[in-house]
């Protein structure tokens, strides 16, 4: 049975440990050398980064995060141990974990940290979809002329680069389509490396919770709950046709995933479907002056992302949590695209004056979807707001301004809020 050392890349036949560096830390499997499809997932990412960067922080549990009122981004597997979750609100974090470093996250970093490892995958295949920051499915079909190697052993040596070169550790998952290949690379983590072959698939699904699939929210568990599927095995009883009838479009996707079958191709530039900005606040708050401040800078925000990525939005949507963590949301579809800050600040404060006054807030968010490209971006007007055009060509000529002279060197009066 066809074998691989993560540790010196030697590849033999089946064996407890390498025969070259006599160490365990080896893949066995039957398609170790035909497989293609992996999905790359770094450990901890952003934890890893701060504590590369800082190396007293390297025993202790980090987490990665804003005040006691925020949400967690991240934790190292030393939190994790303790209970602490990513999107876990910061005060239970620290219920379970009180000996934590909380670091307020440094996104240049990370996204410099990234596009390191973007290259390194670039050098294997051109066939890269990123998912984050910190993950990314890749498709080395027809790379073993180009390298000399099998996929398997080019994804064991990327592990030691990234190690090596950056001080930031991967999962590895492996296998014959997208869905198997990401639930693969959460199988052993961290600096895993697992392998679901096709002669496998279906003995390895059957008893697994259907939570395993990505994009099974809460609210789609509770249906299949409901349902009586909570398992692979489960879902396998259902006909194709009830499914369907039961679910919609999710119904058939679960027939076919159910048998692990997923045709969905690696795709490089797949389309971004929305863009926003949300922040939570160190005390609640239902100051009107405080939450317009914010509602402004995070159309700001918003709209200078679409600006960068040449992309405008058709749909605007707010998105405000309650004390009691109660979610709120309101959209508006527009007439035509925008991707002026203005724009979108005044549908987002049009949604804001719609739900009932008086009430604390804990979130704000704002986002843009349904987007396009920015050439039919603003091109209607507004028939009832005859000054948009002339704001919309002073955010243009402002923008101008910012990008020779830096961020600061214009601001609005309510951003100052």
């Amino acid at each position: 049975m066809p074998s691989l050392c993560r540790d010196c890349l030697t590849r033999f036949d089946k064996g407890t440990r390498c025969p070259a560096c006599r160490r365990p830390r080896i893949i066995t499997h039957d398609e170790l050398e035909t497989l293609s499809i992996a999905h790359m997932d770094c450990d901890a990412f952003y934890a890893s980064v701060e504590k590369r960067d800082n190396p007293a922080l390297a025993d202790k549990p980090v987490i990665i995060g804003g005040g006691r009122r925020g949400v967690v981004s991240t934790a190292c597997y030393i939190a994790r141990i303790k209970g602490v979750r990513s999107a876990m609100p910061m005060f239970k974090a620290l219920q379970l974990c009180p000996d934590a470093v909380i670091v307020r996250p440094r996104f240049e970093a990370y996204t410099e940290a990234s596009r390191a490892i973007r290259a390194m995958m670039e050098e294997l295949t051109p066939a890269i979809e990123p998912l984050s920051l910190d993950e990314a499915f890749m498709d080395l079909t027809g790379t073993e002329r180009l390298h000399g190697a099998p996929p398997a052993v080019m994804l064991a040596r990327l592990i030691k680069r990234m190690k090596a070169e950056l001080g930031l550790t991967g999962s590895i998952g492996l296998s014959h389509n997208k869905f198997l290949a990401k639930i693969a690379s959460d199988l052993d983590k961290p600096r895993g490396f697992s392998i679901i072959g096709k002669a496998e698939t279906e003995s390895f699904l059957r008893p697994r919770p259907v939570r395993l699939i990505w994009g099974v929210g809460a609210a789609a568990q509770e249906q299949l709950d409901r349902a009586g599927i909570r398992t692979f095995d489960d879902l396998l009883r259902w006909d194709r046709q009830d499914l369907i009838a039961r679910f919609g479009g999710m119904g058939d996707r679960l027939w076919h995933l159910a048998r692990g079958e997923d045709r969905r191709r690696v795709t490089r530039n797949a389309p971004m479907k929305s863009i926003s900005n949300e922040t939570t606040f160190s005390d609640d708050t239902n100051d009107p002056d405080i939450l317009d401040g914010h509602l402004w800078r995070m159309a700001e925000k918003v709209a200078d992302r679409a600006k960068a990525k040449g992309l405008a939005g058709r749909v605007v949507t707010l998105k405000l949590k309650k004390s009691d963590f109660a979610l709120i949301s309101r959209r508006l579809s527009l007439g035509d695209a925008t991707q002026i800050a203005d724009r979108i600040y005044r549908v987002a404060r049009g949604l804001f004056d719609q739900v009932p006054t008086g009430q604390a807030y804990r979130l704000l968010g704002v986002g843009l979807s349904d987007l396009v490209s920015e050439d039919q971006a603003d091109r209607a007007g507004d028939l009832l707001d005859p000054n948009a055009e002339s704001r919309a060509k002073a955010e243009r000529a402002t923008d101008a301004i910012r990008k020779r002279f830096g961020e600061d060197a214009i601001l609005k009066g309510r951003a100052l809020r």
